[in-house]
């Protein structure tokens, strides 16, 4: 009994050969899917299919591509009122109740919102006019992958509205309690570093739609071990101030709008990013300090604590001068200042040397701005005083002016 021939070898490598690629076919069966269902959401619709059809029979005298940009315009139009009836809505709200939190949520969020409804009526429509037959088979490829890679972008700048949102709720609600400038900069911080990898993330994903990228994704990845140990190194900069800016956010040894001396220049903390802090200086420049300065090098901050600080007003006067008279105007002309909040007003000697006196007034204010124009005025009003009360007082110099002694007459 004679057995069969055995099929060819090369019979499997054949039929094998005859299938095309398998990343092309899942890519595109991957798409076909997407296609699918978003098209079935839209069809098996009871309410839908009815709008389709009557819309399909307004639009019957059309060509297919005019009934397909129709259907376009007529879902933007729908989906820009309903945005606008919707937030219109939460705006009348946020005024009725006057809750401050709420609106931050509102401004932050009103155009990634519109900018998501958008999408997603494009993509219902054109599910809508590929279930009618008015796409020519072109939307299930190409499109799909830029229609869900716009949903994941939309989603990104929404959630980075969330988070912009809810650090401005925090600091309406914080406005008024203690410790609010401390907290504000702890949440300023964290939410920016969310926001930058909520970006990362949503770009990654909008990317990964096509197929290319998740090639070229894959590659990276097979060599990921050298790459990172080069990318590490050449953002080495960069990640030191992000990871600095945590652990400012953390021990907080700056906060906005305290009072510092960076650099040589004396400000105030102005803005407080990702990598780097903005710090007005008192004639209007502005020094850009990187984080990792903040935390490698010492710097002055006069309001780590409190606001309330001391200024000094050094005055030479001569050694006549009657300290007790200058102490009693010192403390009239501080009762008379509303820039003084009533705590420090003190006088004494710090010095004498072989011509004058020094003598220093201390004064105290609510914050360093205050400070300053109080001591200006306070040093404007003693020189005054002494001009008018003391003249004699003033540093002087004095000569002593030597008599040579007369030869005695001989007796």
């Amino acid at each position: 009994m004679t057995q069969p021939d055995a099929p060819p070898d090369n019979a499997d490598t054949t039929d094998a050969a005859a299938q095309p690629p398998a990343s092309d076919s899942q890519a595109g069966d991957a798409n076909a899917e997407a296609t699918d269902a978003l098209t079935s959401v839209v069809v098996e619709s009871e309410a839908a299919q009815q709008a389709a059809s009557t819309l399909n029979d307004l639009l019957a005298p059309l060509p297919e591509w005019a009934r397909l940009l129709a259907i376009l315009l007529l879902v933007i139009i729908a989906v820009t009122i309903a945005h606008r009836i919707a937030f219109a809505i939460l705006t009348k709200i946020t005024k009725a109740t006057g809750k401050a939190p709420t609106r931050p949520f509102v401004e932050h969020t009103r155009r990634p919102a519109f900018a998501l409804f958008a999408v997603i009526g494009v993509s219902t429509a054109l599910a809508l006019g590929r279930a009618l037959g008015l796409t020519g088979g072109w939307f299930g490829e190409g499109l799909g992958s830029t229609l869900t890679a716009m949903v994941a972008l939309a989603l990104t700048w929404l959630v980075m509205g969330l988070i912009r949102g809810a650090d401005g709720a925090f600091t309406a609600r914080q406005q008024s309690r203690a410790g609010s400038k401390r907290a504000h900069t702890q949440i300023a911080v964290i939410s920016r570093i969310l926001s930058v990898v909520v970006a990362i993330f949503g770009i990654g994903v909008a990317l990964m739609q096509y197929e290319q990228v998740e090639r070229i994704g894959t590659s990276l990845l097979a060599s990921a071990g050298i790459a990172g140990i080069a990318i590490g190194f050449a953002a080495r900069p960069v990640l030191g101030n992000i990871i600095a800016g945590i652990q400012i956010a953390l021990t907080q040894p700056i906060s906005l709008d305290d009072a510092v001396v960076i650099e040589g220049e004396w400000g105030w903390i102005e803005e407080i990013t990702t990598t780097y802090v903005v710090v007005r200086i008192w004639d209007q420049r502005r020094l850009i300090v990187p984080f990792s300065t903040i935390i490698e090098e010492p710097f002055e901050n006069w309001t780590r604590g409190k606001t309330e600080l001391l200024g000094s007003v050094l005055i030479h006067a001569d050694y006549t001068l009657p300290v007790e008279d200058v102490r009693r105007e010192l403390r009239r002309l501080c009762e008379a200042n509303d820039k003084w909040n009533g705590n420090v007003c003190s006088l004494q000697v710090t010095e004498a040397d072989d011509s004058s006196i020094q003598i220093r007034a201390l004064v105290s204010a609510e914050d360093s701005g205050t400070t300053w124009d109080l001591r200006c005025e306070i040093r404007e009003q003693l020189i005054d005083y002494l001009q008018r009360e003391h003249p004699d007082s003033l540093p002087r110099s004095r000569e002593l002016e030597v008599v040579p002694e007369q030869p005695r007459p001989n007796a």
